[in-house]
């Protein structure tokens, strides 16, 4: 029990059509501070979002999902987002905004392993 630490996760959403707000859980993001992890899971579930929208560019979107990456593991030099430390792109990532993309609420646990428990979250929750 001492080596739970608290992490923070969201879930990533791809909302085809904004204004109806309809969305399909596509990745898990989460954050330990403690461990000094921040990593995220994500795949293009293609037939549920063409179910949503038949006409949606799944290029696209799969650019703003590696776009997400990049910033969340800091991968791009040449990008001042991905340049801040752990905690600034965790919360760059997880601010409310009404694109294709988005988060859910950040919502916290207690874990030994942010790896492991980044593998299970998107298990559950995006499948």
């Amino acid at each position: 029990m001492q080596d739970l630490r608290l992490f923070e996760y969201a879930v990533i959403r791809i909302v085809p059509r904004p204004e109806r707000e309809e969305f399909v859980n596509a990745g898990v993001i989460l954050y330990c501070p403690a461990k000094k992890f921040l990593g995220m899971r994500a795949h293009l579930p293609e037939t549920k979002l063409h179910s949503l929208d038949p006409n949606l560019s799944l290029k696209e979107i799969s650019m703003h999902l590696q776009a997400f990456e990049e910033i969340c593991c800091g991968k791009n030099p040449d990008s001042p987002i991905a340049q801040l430390d752990n905690a600034s792109r965790f919360r760059w990532l997880t601010a409310t905004r009404s694109t294709m993309l988005q988060t859910s609420k950040v919502h916290p646990g207690l874990c030994e392993d942010p790896e492991g428990t980044l593998d299970k979250l998107v298990g559950e929750l995006v499948g």
